[in-house]
């Protein structure tokens, strides 16, 4: 029987860091010896809606198929890094209720903060681009902070406010979540 691996939603607003995060944190694993698999609901979501429109039901949807993906994958001895807003509490808790292994850290970041930031990064790594831009225009609808709440988690394992820390002292903390609960 194989053991089950380990997954880590790394949850927070659009630029607060999650992606950068999420491969420095694989990064740190891996030259330790962890192998992991970095799921992006940006890139999940390209495939099960090309044209999305951000409704509710669309997010359900793809944050249901994304926490099953995890799922699957940690039951086969793979480790996730869940890299998503997931801004409904409801997304993580389905994540946390099928999930074994599961761990939530809440990259918390003001909302000026990481509006600065998906400004200005030029590789959104699948994501919209200019989003905060596009919804203070009303050319965008439903974007977390803004049109569409984001529920702070109720207990996650761990919080990071990642506009007092760098990325590499972010993955480091998380690291360190995960070598002490789960090896």
């Amino acid at each position: 029987m194989k053991k089950n691996g380990f997954a880590v939603w790394l949850t927070g607003l659009p630029g607060a860091g999650k992606s950068v995060i999420a491969e420095a944190l694989q990064h740190q694993l891996g030259q330790n010896g962890i192998e992991t698999q970095i799921l992006k609901t940006d890139e999940l979501r390209s495939y099960i809606t090309p044209e999305p429109k951000y409704t509710d039901k669309e997010r359900q949807l793809v944050y249901n198929a994304f926490s099953y993906m995890a799922k699957l994958l940690v039951e086969n001895g793979i480790n996730v890094i869940m890299d998503a807003t997931g801004n409904l509490r409801k997304y993580r808790a389905l994540a946390k209720e099928i999930i074994p292994n599961y761990n939530e850290v809440y990259l918390k970041c003001p909302l000026e903060v990481a509006m600065k930031r998906e400004m200005k990064r030029a590789d959104t790594k699948g994501a919209p681009q200019n989003i905060y831009k596009k919804a203070l225009e009303g050319k965008a609808d439903n974007v977390p902070g803004i049109q569409a709440e984001y529920e702070e988690p109720s207990e996650p394992m761990l919080t990071i406010r990642t506009d007092k820390h760098s990325i590499e002292e972010c993955a480091k903390k998380i690291y360190k979540l995960l070598t002490n609960g789960f090896q």
